[in-house]
């Protein structure tokens, strides 16, 4: 779920820099990690689509590092990432471990 049709989906909240600073770093490719991150954001995006979320309240945002290496940042109200965090203990079993 990659591409130009997707748009709608960033909301323009796509942050393309280091994440620390701000400050790009001369002949550090963020880019590349942007891009890995994109479709990482894209692939989880979708997911929290199937899982009933609205862009608007739970999001997953590419960006880079410092480094240049791509992460994946989740943004949301509070009241969506207690509801995602509910449906992951409900994966997990519910008792607090994961399997």
């Amino acid at each position: 779920m990659s591409g130009s049709g997707e748009g709608w989906l960033s909301g323009g909240l796509d942050d393309v820099g280091g994440a620390g600073s701000g400050l790009w770093v001369r002949g550090v490719d963020y880019m590349a990690g942007w891009r890995v991150a994109r479709e990482a954001a894209d692939q989880l995006n979708f997911a929290l689509l199937l899982a009933k979320f609205e862009p608007s309240e739970l999001r997953a945002v590419a960006a880079t590092n410092d480094e240049g290496h791509g992460v994946v940042r989740l943004v949301g109200l509070p009241s969506a990432a207690v509801r995602l965090a509910g449906l992951l203990e409900a994966l997990s079993g519910g008792d607090g471990e994961a399997q």
